[in-house]
């Protein structure tokens, strides 16, 4: 019996460690470490459909003019593109195609189609929709090539390095409605052929460009025009660029180039305050006289004073110097003032309206009666939808 008594002992006491360990190993269990599960990977995304990648922008501008001389052909003498009185007319509706360029490899394009009853007419080349109403102002791909920081090399037909104004865009407005005396006498519009633009740095950018010449897709001699930039950059609020094109630009003329010289600088005193200035000097032997230099000359400040983001006073004083009339058709000294208020309604509506008065030192401006006065003043309205 006692024997019997000590082995029922042993099982009892077996049965109640058996009992206190099976809660430790669960436990021990739970605080064990799991293995990591090793995520799927993340599907390979494809490429982008082409269409994707090809950035599509617009710009539209409506405009009024009236000249207070009321001239009987309703023709604002010496303007570029607000050259038509008294009439609501649309200056261009425009849209840009583009596929950017910017990494070394990088292949793209861009496409800036336009119709409209001025712009187009104006600054269409020869041998491309000239005097139409639908032009290409720019046609040209581009390839930045491996080379330091990317050398990008552009190759077709795109607008001039030249002056502080442009032919406006979605991305290039101007501040002033109307154009000065320099940017439609003084410079070309467009080039066709070949540039290729490099970065030194954040401060030093060089541009150098062969083409046919002044607006030409169809080059009209056998010669070719050379032309560079240098901008830099010294500070962030200033930046100056130094523009220079050589080359013979009359009909069948081989020889006599025709060249200009340019200095423009920006500053920025703040985010609503700009300043601008251009000083020009431009040649060419025989396009008067044969054998005879013609020169020009201008100078042009700018100004923006914004008020707000909403609003802002735009400002304009110009000389423009032609003596022999190479590039007017008329010796003479012409000057203008401009001041524009704009409102800008949305980051995609402006409206803006010049009061600009225009002097020349010759009685060239046409009076209602067939009468010649030396001033012209003029009152124009303008808005712009661009996206």
């Amino acid at each position: 019996m006692r024997g019997n008594g000590i082995c029922v002992g042993c099982a009892l006491a077996v049965a109640a460690l058996s009992v206190i360990a099976i809660p430790r190993r669960a436990a021990a269990q739970e605080r064990a470490p799991t293995a990591p599960q090793t995520p799927a990977a993340a599907p390979t995304p494809g490429p982008k459909p082409w269409y994707e990648e090809i950035a599509v922008n617009g710009f539209v501008s409506i405009a009024y003019s009236y000249n207070t001389n009321r001239p009987d052909s309703r023709t604002n003498q010496f303007r570029v593109f607000d050259f038509q009185d008294n009439t609501f007319r649309l200056d261009v509706a425009e849209l840009t195609f583009q596929k950017a360029a910017g990494k070394p490899g990088e292949v793209g394009f861009r496409v800036d189609a336009e119709a409209g009853s001025t712009i187009p007419q104006l600054s269409a080349s020869y041998g491309l929709f000239q005097g139409q109403d639908f032009d290409l102002k720019q046609a040209f791909v581009s390839w930045v090539a491996p080379l330091g920081s990317g050398l990008k090399i552009d190759f077709g037909k795109f607008i001039t390095h030249f002056n502080y104004e442009f032919i406006e865009s979605w991305d290039t407005p101007n501040d002033n409605a109307t154009h000065s005396f320099t940017f439609g006498y003084a410079i070309p519009y467009t080039h066709t052929g070949l540039r290729a633009s490099y970065s030194f740095s954040e401060r030093l950018a060089g541009m150098v460009m062969l083409s046919n010449g002044w607006d030409n897709v169809k080059d009209n001699n056998s010669a070719k025009s050379v032309g560079a930039q240098l901008a830099w950059t010294p500070v962030k609020a200033l930046s100056i660029a130094a523009n220079f094109i050589t080359g013979p630009e009359r009909t069948s003329v081989d020889a006599d180039p025709r060249t200009v010289w340019e200095l423009v600088a920006q500053w920025k005193s703040s985010d609503l305050t700009v300043f601008g200035l251009d000083l020009l000097y431009g040649s060419e032997r025989g396009a008067v006289v044969p054998g005879q230099l013609a020169t020009w000359t201008a100078i042009v400040g700018y100004a923006r004073l914004g008020v707000s983001g909403l609003f802002a006073l735009c400002l304009r004083g110009e000389y423009f110097d032609d003596p022999e009339g190479a590039r007017t058709g008329v010796s003479q000294t012409l000057k203008e003032v401009t001041v524009t208020p704009e409102l800008r309604v949305s980051s995609h509506f402006i409206l803006r309206s010049d009061l600009r008065v225009d002097w020349s030192d010759r009685p060239v401006f046409e009076r209602k009666g067939g009468q010649t006065s030396r001033t012209q003043p003029t009152i124009a309205l303008n808005a712009i939808y661009m996206f």
